[in-house]
């Protein structure tokens, strides 16, 4: 089985800690700065009241994750698995966003290691829904090997419909 919220999913540079009520203030500091949703599908998320629906949603997904540094114990972002399909064997990997002091640092790229190392101990397939306009993610997990193989408007909780592009990285 599956589990969307394990512990202990950690390298030398960040841990995931299951997503709590309160960790809503750390996680909204580094949410709150504009241009981390910049390229985002929803660019209002900085607010306090858009960005409070997108927590409660990840609360509700049973699947969410604050991403700590490693070292200084720091807030780096959150991301999420949900859409969990046994019989296809396949999960996603999104609602992922990092803080600006982060970007370049290879935090990312060490937040996709983790998650999709342990997802492959379980699915044959991870799917991500990057929004249609945003280059920089659509880069990032070009980066890592996903493919772009579909598009469509994802609703997001509380949301209205966006255009995302849909990636795929397989077990093989």
């Amino acid at each position: 089985m599956f589990n969307t919220q394990p512990y202990n999913l950690k390298n030398e540079l960040i841990k995931l800690i299951p997503l709590e009520e309160k960790d809503f203030e750390e996680l909204y500091a580094v949410a709150s700065d504009p241009l981390v949703w910049e390229q985002h599908p929803n660019k209002l998320r900085y607010q306090r009241e858009v960005f409070r629906n997108y927590f409660e949603g990840a609360i509700l997904s049973k699947g969410a994750f604050l991403i700590r540094d490693a070292q200084m114990n720091e807030v780096v972002g959150s991301s999420r698995f949900y859409d969990y399909d046994e019989k296809e064997k396949s999960v996603l990997i999104g609602y992922t966003f990092i803080g600006r002091k982060f970007w370049g640092n290879g935090y990312n790229k060490a937040l996709k290691k983790i998650m999709l190392d342990y997802a492959f101990e379980h699915v044959d397939k991870v799917y991500f829904h990057i929004g249609a306009f945003n280059i920089r993610s659509q880069k990032a997990i070009e980066k890592i090997g996903a493919v772009k193989v579909d598009e469509f408007e994802v609703e997001y909780y509380g949301e209205d419909a966006k255009l995302n592009f849909v990636y795929l990285i397989e077990k093989s």
